[in-house]
C-alpha cells in the first residue's frame, strides 16, 4: 500500500476532499487484507509482479445474471465445466448484492456491499465459487457500483436520521430540482424495464 500511498490519497482528496474519511478508509483496507486468505495474497503478489497480467490476450470473458444462467451462485458452480468447455477463464457476474426487491435499480442500489442477494445464495457461496474458479485459472469479477446506495443501507439510515457524519456522505436536496435536472440527460441503462430503474433517484442515494 505505500508504494501507492501517494496516488491513492490525490484520487480520494480529488473526489472527496476528507483526509478523516480517507484514513478511515486505509485503516479498512488494512484490516481488510491483514485477515485475506493465503492463496488471495499469494494472487494479490503474483498480479502486483506483472501488473499488466489483464491485458494480455489470453483472457477470455463472460458476463452472466447468476439467476439467468444457473438459478444461485451455487448453481454456477456445478456448470464450472461448461464454462471451461468454452475456453472462458474470466467470469464478470453481474449485480448479485443484498437491494430492495422492488427498488433495486437493476442491483445496484445497494442495501449491503457485504451479502448476496438471498435468492441468489450466501457469501460463503460466493467464497466457495471464487475459490473453485480460482482452481481452474478462472478469474472472477463481481459488478456493483460505488457511488450510490440503496435508501435501506446503514449509512443511508442513520444520514435521514440526521447523524452528520453519515450525511457528509451524500447529496441531500430540499426538493427535487436538481435531480429532476440530471434525470433529464442521463439516458436509461435498461430501457425496456425504465419504471424499475429511473437511475436511482428515489430508489437510491447518491454517495458523494
Amino acid at each position: 500500500m505505500k508504494k501507492h500511498y501517494g496516488e491513492l490519497k490525490w484520487l480520494y482528496m480529488e473526489l472527496y476532499s476528507n483526509e478523516e474519511y480517507f484514513d478511515e478508509l486505509c485503516d479498512q483496507m488494512y484490516n481488510w487484507y491483514t485477515n485475506r486468505k493465503d492463496s488471495l495474497k499469494q494472487l494479490d503478489e503474483e498480479r502486483e509482479a506483472n501488473p499488466d497480467w489483464y491485458k494480455k490476450n489470453d483472457l477470455v470473458g463472460m458476463m452472466m445474471y447468476t439467476d439467468a444462467f444457473a438459478g444461485t451462485l451455487n448453481g454456477i458452480r456445478d456448470r464450472l465445466d461448461y464454462v471451461e468447455e468454452c475456453h472462458v477463464n474470466y467470469l464478470h457476474l453481474m449485480p448479485l448484492l443484498s437491494s430492495p426487491p422492488d427498488r433495486s435499480d437493476g442491483g445496484d442500489a445497494v442495501a449491503d456491499f457485504r451479502t448476496v442477494q438471498s435468492t441468489l445464495g450466501t457469501m460463503e457461496d460466493l467464497e466457495k465459487l471464487a475459490e473453485e474458479c480460482h482452481e481452474r485459472g478462472i478469474s472472477i469479477c463481481l459488478d456493483f457500483v460505488m457511488n450510490h446506495t440503496s435508501e435501506d443501507h446503514e449509512w443511508a439510515v442513520r444520514a435521514k436520521n440526521g447523524e452528520k457524519e453519515y450525511q457528509d456522505r451524500y447529496f441531500f436536496y430540499d426538493t427535487f430540482d436538481i435531480p429532476a435536472q440530471y434525470e433529464a440527460t442521463v439516458p436509461q441503462v435498461f430501457p425496456t424495464t425504465a419504471q424499475e430503474t429511473l437511475h436511482g433517484w428515489q430508489s437510491s442515494i447518491s454517495l458523494l
